[in-house]
């Protein structure tokens, strides 16, 4: 959540970032004035509790007539300290809610607009020339069914549409993937985790996953807990109510976990293959670090995932994400998007969001720094590698005319050395 001394001194600026991010701007005076109530109520409680304290001195020392009165006006106080109490927690309850409804600052260079109004950074690794090599491309389905790799029919028997099952050397490619991957990010002084795929509903609001993507999460009612759509929400909620030392930061974490997603509205998009599926494991980034230094780790985890695809040979692009494309939580986000040659755009492979104080104040996270005064953190993720979308990139970027594919040299050492993909016999 914003900072609400932030709010009442700039309420142009939130109402500007909520315009941008095409959200409701009326939100804002309405928390403005649920605000108000909250504080001017808590006034009015401590002005009456004073009051009744004292006359409670007075009444011990009073007698007769006068006592009469006294303990006559301690009765109505008494009375009217009860309203004020109850009318200061509802005020404090709207403003709560109300406030978490609101989504974070935009940073102000992010391009302003919906999904394809993004700006792009750099374009980087070389694009396949399939015409000048003789031959059609096939899609990853395709090939994926050349090499035993990926078996969509008995998905959908077993589990419905957008269910898949990754076999053979598709089983064997995903976790040459997540050792890859975990490899660089410990490398690079990330400690990694195997999170919870369960978590409370606490750990989901502290996130900003119950707004305005609650449509897109898998809730378990009997339960009350909530199967999560990244590592992104059990690393956030690792310090949850917690106060760090201000010198250990920063924190770095590389969670691995399945991931869950309803795709709610996504009906018609991506139906082939395995971009847009329901289940599908990741590795995650996730930091925690001082405000000031929150734009400077950005920029890192940006560098850590141009690394990442780089080594697996993939063309891709960096864009700035526009202000209606954001999510809640980020204030700034940066996409990777690799080039998938059937599709002949392209797509979201990697993100790395600034969350700067947003998630840190919903989940309580502080940290202590010089002068042991505590205050809120900043938080920042990033993909590092979505399996399913990183095989279609795979897979259509290193195939071969014979419907072989190359393997990436960073991949080699966790699949036994295999240099090629072979298609398997039928």
């Amino acid at each position: 959540m914003i900072d609400l001394r932030l709010l009442r001194e700039d309420p142009d600026r939130v109402r500007a970032s909520q315009r941008a991010r095409g959200e409701d701007v009326d939100l804002v005076d309405a928390l403005l004035s649920a605000d108000e109530r909250r504080r001017s109520s808590s006034v009015r409680f401590d002005e009456l509790r004073a009051e009744q304290k004292q006359l409670g001195k007075q009444v011990a020392k009073a007698q007769g007539e006068e006592k009469t009165a006294l303990l006559e006006r301690t009765r109505e106080l008494s009375a009217a300290v009860k309203a004020a109490d109850a009318e200061q927690d509802e005020a404090a309850s709207e403003a709560q809610q109300l406030l978490l409804r609101l989504g974070n600052l935009v940073h102000p260079d992010v391009p302003v607009g919906g999904e394809e109004d993004f700006t792009v950074l750099e374009t980087l690794g070389e694009k396949r020339d399939f015409d000048a090599e003789g031959f059609t491309p096939r899609d990853h389905l395709e090939l994926g069914g050349l090499l035993g790799a990926i078996d969509m029919e008995r998905g959908a028997k077993v589990s419905g549409a957008r269910f898949y099952y990754l076999t053979g050397v598709g089983a064997l490619l995903e976790l040459a993937l997540v050792n890859a991957a975990l490899a660089q990010a410990t490398e690079a002084g990330f400690t990694p985790m195997l999170t919870p795929a369960l978590v409370k509903p606490a750990s989901m609001e502290g996130t900003g996953f119950l707004g305005q993507a609650a449509q897109d999460v898998y809730h378990l009612e009997q339960d009350d807990l909530y199967l999560v759509g990244t590592s992104e929400v059990p690393l956030a909620a690792y310090h949850m109510d917690e106060i760090l030392d201000g010198g250990r930061l920063p924190l770095r974490y590389a969670g691995f976990s399945p991931c869950f997603r309803r795709e709610a509205g996504s009906y018609g998009k991506d139906t082939r293959g395995i971009f847009r599926v329901h289940q599908f494991d990741k590795v995650e980034m996730f930091s925690f670090v001082a405000p000031e230094d929150a734009e400077a780790e950005h920029k890192r985890l940006l560098d850590w995932e141009k690394q990442w695809l780089t080594s697996l040979g993939l063309p891709f692009q960096v864009i700035d994400v526009a202000t209606g494309d954001l999510g809640a939580s980020a204030s700034r986000k940066y996409d990777c998007e690799a080039w998938i040659p059937t599709q002949g755009k392209y797509r979201e492979l990697t993100s790395a969001s600034n969350c700067n104080e947003f998630q840190a104040r919903r989940l309580a996270v502080r940290m202590r720094g010089e002068g042991g005064k505590a205050r809120p953190l900043a938080t920042l993720n990033g993909t590092l590698c979505a399996v399913p979308r990183t095989i279609v990139a795979l897979l259509e970027n290193h195939q071969q005319a014979d419907g072989s594919v190359r393997v990436p040299e960073v991949l080699r050492p966790y699949l036994g050395g295999r240099e090629v993909l072979e298609p398997v016999a039928t």
